[in-house]
Parts: structure tokens; C-alpha cells; sequence
């Protein structure tokens, strides 16, 4: 068994493929920088990520696999759930193996996999375009916090960048400590310093003066138009989890 450590990125992921066919590895556990392995005789080889080697599997992959298919595994990669590593290893390297196309293989487990993995995180991305709420900071630029399960903040890019043209806007996420910022023409991936500010979702000290208008605007907007009567908590914290909550107007 040979353990390939690799930085955790999706062109780190492409380049352990690179390695496991030139190396021509054939029992392989792939993991990320950072977790230790227990198992025992085991060779280890620590992966340099190399852009090049990486975009020589993805032109190979695509040859085998739609774009579509492209897509769904770099989304599925964006799940970051510690010990699928493998299943993608074991995705791609089924779809370079196999004679035909294998997206709707489901009796393959790195094919089911991979699709129960891909169907969580485009349930957390659409949850996000959702439950995002921008407060209004002083430099005219609208900021909301978030903290998803899965890193999906690279694939909201497209759904705000259109909603909210003609604002600028930040995007970011709190667990992973980085965020999208737009400035009406361009996103770029940005880091904020919250040295001085208590909690990373609580940027009050930043809002304009208006700001705290519209909340209650919002809030009481909520208030008028719940019917008692037909209060459905489970329902409601079925939609709407709780781990939201803090990061939703209303509920404040």
C-alpha cells in the first residue's frame, strides 16, 4: 500500500492521479496534509501539486467523461469529507480504466458515491443563494457571513455575480476564513483581518447608518405576514436548520 499525501487542493488531487499512473501505483490511499496515518508499512509519498501534470489528467478526463461529469467531481471535491479523497481517486481512475463512459454506473461504489456526495453539496449551494443576507457597510459594499457545511463558496460566484450586478459585494465564509469579493466587474478570493472585530459575523461597527433601519424593516416585514395559526416548527426547521439561523436577519 502506498499513502499519497497531497495538499488538499483539486490540482493536487489531479497531479496524485498523474503519479498513481506514472508511477504505475496499484494499491493506493490518498489522503490530505495533515492527517496522520495509522496503518502500518506503508510508503508514503508527498505530492507536489504541478499545474502542468494536473492539466494533462484533466484534458485526459474529459475525453472520458462529460464536462458535466467535470463539473459534478470538482463539486464533490468542494465537500471536503475526510476519507473521500479515495472515492475520487477511485472515480477518476475507474473512468480512465473503463472502456465506456461510466457517469451512470451506479452499481460502482466510487460512481455512487460520488453522486451521494455531489447531491449534498448542490443541496448546500442552493441552501446558500437562499439564506445569504447582505447587511450594508459604509464603503457601499454589502457583506453577509456565512458558514456552510461544505465549501461551496466557489460555486455561488455565478448565481450572485448575476443577481447583483450592479452592487458591490463580499461573500465570506467564516469556518474556512476566506470570502468572494465583487467589485461590479470582476470576483476575486479575498481574506479579511477580523482582529478587531469580536466575531467575524458580527461586522456592525462597519454598517451605515441606515442599516439597522432596514433590519427592522425586514424583521417586521416576517412578524406581519406569519400566521400563528399555521405554525409548523419542524416543518419550518426542516427548510430552514438552525445552524442558519444566526447568519438570517429575521432571526436575530
Amino acid at each position: 500500500m502506498t499513502t499519497l499525501v497531497y495538499d488538499g487542493t483539486f490540482e493536487g488531487l489531479l497531479t496524485s492521479v498523474f503519479e498513481v499512473y506514472d508511477r504505475r501505483l496499484q494499491h493506493v490511499n490518498l489522503q490530505k496534509t495533515g492527517l496522520n496515518s495509522n496503518a502500518m508499512f506503508e510508503d508514503t509519498l508527498q505530492v507536489i501539486t504541478d499545474d502542468i501534470r494536473a492539466n494533462r489528467v484533466l484534458k485526459g478526463l474529459k475525453q472520458k467523461i462529460s464536462s458535466m461529469g467535470v463539473q459534478r467531481l470538482y463539486a464533490a471535491h468542494l465537500a471536503e469529507i475526510e476519507g473521500d479523497e479515495n472515492s475520487l481517486l477511485g472515480y477518476i481512475r475507474y473512468a480512465f480504466d473503463a472502456g465506456q463512459n461510466i457517469e451512470e454506473d451506479y452499481g460502482n461504489k466510487f460512481v455512487m458515491r460520488v453522486s451521494e456526495i455531489v447531491r449534498m453539496v448542490r443541496r448546500e449551494k442552493h441552501r446558500m443563494e437562499a439564506f445569504v443576507r447582505f447587511q450594508k457597510l459604509k464603503e457601499e459594499t454589502f457583506y453577509a457571513g456565512i458558514e456552510p457545511d461544505f465549501n461551496v463558496l466557489p460555486l455561488l460566484i455565478r448565481h450572485f455575480k448575476s443577481r447583483y450586478a450592479d452592487q458591490k459585494w463580499i461573500i465570506y465564509d467564516i469556518r474556512r476564513k476566506y470570502g468572494i469579493y465583487y467589485d461590479l466587474h470582476d470576483t476575486q478570493y479575498i481574506s479579511l483581518d477580523f482582529a478587531n472585530v469580536a466575531k467575524p459575523g458580527d461586522v456592525i461597527t462597519a454598517f451605515t447608518e441606515d442599516e439597522e433601519i432596514y433590519q427592522h424593516l425586514w424583521q417586521n416585514y416576517f412578524k406581519s405576514v406569519n400566521i400563528p395559526s399555521r405554525k409548523n416548527t419542524k416543518l419550518h426547521v426542516r427548510h430552514i436548520p438552525k445552524r442558519y439561523w444566526k447568519h438570517l436577519t429575521e432571526k436575530i
